[in-house]
């Protein structure tokens, strides 16, 4: 034999006990999942699911509409009056027609004593009666609790004996690769499961709006799914699924849940007020990068800028400023403005927040109380011009500025759909900072801004109060 063909015998060999132990390690994560013995001898899941899955159950609702007088045709009364020339008796006062829709989704039993099921907040919004179907064909009228369209959770509860839960896992170790089973009510079938793996984690941007940390994992979710439980092997919970994204309605291998450490926050707090009374530290904020950190020198690559703070908030108490870069809360380290936003929205009134903050490269530490004023500070206020007013003298990212007299630069009008508008800047918005350094008049910020590559870190002043805006 040839030392080339000797050579391509022990390559041969090599793949084959390299192939050989990736199976025995799959059947090992397999195995290692076992609850009890198989006499088959087959790597399973079964003797997890048989614990598991009478703790997931089907949810079925109905919701009852008014039918509006546009979109009636011909009821009984209509013809009454055609063929009788009166109405029914009764008079005008009847009842307008009910139109019924129903829905299904899934949940889990998370507390068999209190007789707590999580759910989907779209899955029961606006539901009349909600019933609740067990793995042992008992169906039972559930409660609604409280529901949060944020985070996108429902807590029901049902009365009812020999129920079974799910125990909550610590996920604080959950990496990307770990098995997991998915366990619904697809399309209305009955209980069904899948499996897959954790394909990501920290996922957001499916709704800007919400509060989101997903877990995404490619186990085939569908329509009905919503609601039901991902566990690990070990059949603990952890997350709630919650949402697809696919082209066709139905699984394309690219599914969302709800983390269980914020199942868990919520449901504290719709099991205490029915409501997740969010907390509020005062503050607009966007993400800090090492773009910025190049051109800023704040101190940090990473964690959330501090853009604005509002008058009388927990932030101005707690005597946290404008380009301030938050790194940490209560030892929790944060990465993007994301990761400050989940935390504080889920806080509660009155609860003490350790801070870590960048300002001007020192590293401080800063003690907040969080506040609570009803609704949330929305981003990027401000005046909309009616008119666009003619350059006065530079443009600037579709702004158009001036000089001040107040020692600044005014901004005398934005463009709509420009960079200026979407960063923030408004009309009348007086800017005396470019990059942290002082400007007082146009020569100077052209200077400012030909020189720069990188962004633009604008220092504003509107309606009495300083804000950053970043323009990349």
């Amino acid at each position: 034999m040839s030392l080339f063909q000797i050579e391509k015998v022990s390559r041969l060999r090599q793949l084959v006990t390299v192939l050989a132990l990736c199976c025995m390690a799959m059947a090992a994560a397999f195995t290692h999942a076992q609850t009890g013995s198989n006499p088959s001898g087959r790597p399973s899941l079964a003797p997890m699911l048989e614990e598991t899955t009478p703790a997931v159950v089907n949810i079925a609702v109905i919701r009852e509409q008014r039918v509006p007088e546009a979109m009636r045709f011909f009821n009984e009364r209509d013809l009454r009056r055609f063929f009788e020339g009166r109405p029914p008796e009764g008079g005008d006062d009847e009842e307008p027609p009910v139109r019924r829709s129903r829905g299904a989704g899934s949940g889990v039993i998370i507390d068999a004593d209190k007789g707590y099921i999580i759910t989907n907040h779209h899955v029961v919004n606006e539901a009349d009666t909600v019933t609740v179907g067990l793995q042992d064909g008992r169906e039972l009228e559930a409660e609604l609790v409280g529901s949060d369209a944020r985070t996108d959770i429902a807590l029901l509860q049902v009365e009812a004996d020999n129920l079974s839960d799910l125990e909550f896992a610590d996920i604080s170790d959950l990496r990307v690769g770990d098995y997991v089973a998915a366990i619904g009510n697809p399309f209305g079938l009955g209980q069904t499961v899948t499996t897959g793996i954790v394909s990501a984690l920290g996922r957001a941007g499916i709704n800007r709006e919400n509060y989101e940390d997903f877990i995404q994992t490619d186990a085939a979710i569908n329509v009905g799914n919503s609601g039901g439980a991902l566990v690990d092997l070990n059949g603990r919970l952890i997350g709630i699924n919650t949402a697809i994204i696919s082209g066709s309605g139905s699984s394309a291998g690219v599914g969302f849940a709800v983390p269980v450490d914020m199942v868990e926050t919520v449901v504290r707090h719709l099991e205490r007020d029915g409501v997740v009374q969010r907390g509020q530290l005062g503050v607009l904020i966007r993400d800090y990068t090492q773009q910025m950190e190049e051109t800023l020198q704040l101190g940090t690559d990473d964690g959330a800028l501090i853009t604005q703070v509002m008058e009388d908030s927990a932030a101005e108490e707690a005597g946290l400023e404008v380009s301030d870069v938050v790194v940490q809360i209560n030892g929790a380290p944060v990465r993007s403005s994301r990761d400050l936003r989940n935390t504080v929205g889920l806080m509660r009134v009155g609860e003490d927040v350790e801070l870590v903050v960048y300002r001007d490269g020192e590293r401080l530490e800063i003690s907040a109380t969080i506040k609570g004023d009803g609704d949330e500070v929305a981003a990027n206020t401000g005046q909309e011009p009616e008119d666009e007013p003619e350059p006065r003298a530079t443009r600037f990212h579709g702004a158009q500025l001036q000089n001040d007299d107040s020692e600044g630069i005014r901004v005398a009008g934005v463009r709509q759909n420009s960079r200026a508008w979407a960063g923030g800047l408004r009309p009348d918005d007086l800017i005396v900072a470019v990059n942290r350094n002082p400007v007082s008049n146009l020569q100077e910020f052209n200077e400012m801004v030909s020189d720069n590559s990188g962004v633009s870190a604008l220092s504003v002043v509107r309606d009495g109060r300083r804000l950053l805006i970043v323009l990349p």
